[in-house]
């Protein structure tokens, strides 16, 4: 049953009211989603801090941004890599010292297909470890200051989920064993979902039920990301894949996250985006969600996981 709640043609940004007085936090805002995401925002008001691991494309993007929206468009960057732990605590301390409200943290960045094992400076499997672990770590530090503002988290994910083994392969977290472009990715994007309901559940618990946690995803979309990190095979596929009708652009493929940030009365325990062919096109609205994305012992033990592995324990 396709999503109905948004009409025919779904969500879309033309329900978003002033943004004014507003922050949103972006992680890989300077490209993509990310950056349409940051585009969408700025026209309606708001504040946003992207937090970007490259200096130079943030600079560049905040160019182009305010040549759009002008010289006082309020957008910045915190410079972070997410595969770096030691990074992601320099950056959240400098967004606590320099941004006091956080409306929604976006978790948007990613990397992909990479295609051969790499590992972090920290040790861990670089889609891993950049997708997840990174974003743990970040959500656990910045926690306080987005409930003060009872913002929200979103947490990015992709259909990929569904795509690899359908749990945690706890026995060997870093693939030494079976490594694969694709179901080593789909793993961290499952990881990424795993860490979001578990957190809900959490917050219910402990009645801190302020902060809302949504997860989405851009369906198939014309982003950087597989250019980025993917073979030359798969950068190929993708690159012809991308001028069919089965993909659509960055802009909409940003839809998803804009509407978990902004939008209310949404369901927690949900996944949105496309809910069109596949559900890699189409309307955005509420998509399938499969129930290993939320096997709640296989989630009680990757959190605890989580928190051992990144040296930070939520206290919720």
């Amino acid at each position: 049953m396709a999503d109905t709640t948004f009409g025919p043609q779904g969500w879309t940004p033309e329900r978003l009211d002033s943004l004014a007085g507003k922050t949103f936090l972006i992680t890989g805002a300077n490209a993509g989603a990310g950056f349409q995401a940051t585009r969408t925002l700025l026209s309606k008001g708001a504040k946003v801090v992207m937090l970007n691991r490259s200096a130079e494309k943030s600079q560049a993007a905040i160019a182009e941004l305010k040549a759009e929206f002008g010289a006082d468009a309020e957008v910045s960057f915190v410079r972070m890599d997410l595969a770096s732990l030691a990074s992601v605590r320099e950056a959240a301390a400098q967004v606590l010292a320099s941004v006091p409200q956080i409306d929604a943290l976006i978790c948007n960045a990613a990397i992909a297909q990479v295609p051969a094992q790499t590992l972090t400076v920290d040790g861990f499997e670089s889609m891993l470890g950049t997708n997840h672990y990174g974003h743990f770590l970040l959500c656990g530090l910045l926690f306080e200051r987005i409930e003060a503002s009872a913002g929200r988290i979103v947490v990015v994910s992709s259909l990929g989920y569904n795509m690899g083994i359908k749990t945690i392969q706890f026995d060997d977290m870093n693939w030494d064993k079976n490594y694969h472009q694709n179901r080593t990715y789909s793993q961290s994007k499952l990881a990424q979902m795993m860490f979001a309901y578990e957190l809900q559940d959490r917050l219910a618990a402990a009645n801190r039920g302020n902060v809302k946690v949504y997860v989405c995803h851009p369906g198939s979309s014309r982003t950087s990301l597989i250019k980025t990190s993917g073979n030359l095979i798969t950068r190929m596929l993708f690159g012809l894949m991308s001028l069919s009708p089965m993909v659509q652009s960055a802009e909409k493929g940003s839809w998803p996250e804009v509407m978990c940030a902004t939008e209310d009365g949404l369901q927690q325990r949900a996944l949105y985006g496309p809910t069109g062919r596949m559900e890699f096109v189409g309307p955005v609205g509420k998509g399938t969600l499969h129930a290993h994305a939320y096997d709640k012992p296989v989630m009680v033990r990757l959190w605890n996981l989580s928190e051992q592995e990144t040296g930070f324990e939520w206290n919720l």
